[in-house]
């Protein structure tokens, strides 16, 4: 208990630490620069301390639960027992042998990002700017499905272990392609998208499986292969979002001209 209690108030100095740089930078623009008092200071101190102490928790859980968790599952799910039930443990394995690795980063994916604060709160915003015309729900829906198959080829570009500029460079080759013809008014929203999905929830299992993947597989380096995970996870909701605007563009045109024929 005492070895909780003492990792737990030294995460909360080592967070005190860190977010005092951004209340000193506030304090001084709000008082020096902008020269006002703070509205609802007590609020404001309130729910600063709120901040500090959920980053405190946060960080001892991804610590005590989520980290050990990826790389559980990632440890579970190559091991050769699993892969390989029969008893001769010497036959190689080959890549298509981890389609449940595949699988499992790709329902991670999806799941985490469809739960992503950041996420949640872009779209909602997105729906009132755009006077509905941009759904919460099909836009999370979007950015999901993106996620999901980016950390599903992200596992598999470990598990094969093909290097990660070649997926990189092939996938902003595609964004840079989608941006030429995609409606305007997504084309910032769908890059925005890519860094919301990078959060609290995202970022800790991706970021665990992916080194857990890179140790639990023979001849993986963890330095160098178990990260990029990330990468993916950034690159292919843009790539999802410009679709899917596309798509909504192109049905729309195309319910446009079948309402003259109708009429004729």
């Amino acid at each position: 208990m005492m070895s909780w209690i003492t990792e737990i108030f030294s995460v909360l100095l080592s967070t005190i630490k860190d977010v005092a740089p951004i209340l000193i930078i506030i304090v001084f623009f709000q008082l020096f620069v902008i020269k006002r008092q703070f509205a609802q200071l007590k609020n404001l101190m309130v729910g600063m301390v709120y901040v500090i102490l959920g980053i405190t928790f946060f960080l001892v859980g991804l610590d005590k639960a989520l980290f050990p968790l990826g790389t559980l599952m990632a440890e579970q799910l190559t091991s050769k027992s699993f892969i390989n039930p029969t008893t001769d443990q010497s036959i190689s394995i080959a890549w298509q042998d981890y389609t449940w690795v595949y699988i499992f980063g790709a329902c991670i994916g999806f799941a985490t990002t469809l739960a992503e604060p950041a996420l949640i709160a872009v779209a909602i915003k997105a729906q009132t700017i755009s006077a509905g015309n941009i759904k919460a729900w099909y836009l999370r829906l979007a950015v999901s499905i993106g996620v999901s198959v980016g950390i599903a080829l992200g596992t598999y570009r470990i598990v094969s272990g093909t290097e990660l500029y070649l997926y990189i460079i092939a996938g902003y080759v595609i964004v840079i392609i989608q941006t030429m013809f995609a409606p305007k008014m997504i084309i910032g929203l769908a890059y925005d998208s890519g860094g919301v999905t990078t959060s609290t929830v995202t970022v800790p299992l991706v970021t665990a499986l992916g080194i857990g993947l890179a140790t639990a597989i023979p001849g993986r380096n963890p330095l160098l292969d178990g990260f990029g995970l990330i990468a993916f996870a950034s690159l292919f909701p843009i790539i999802a979002v410009l679709a899917y605007a596309q798509i909504t563009e192109w049905l729309t045109r195309r319910a446009q001209l079948k309402r003259p024929e109708e009429g004729d």
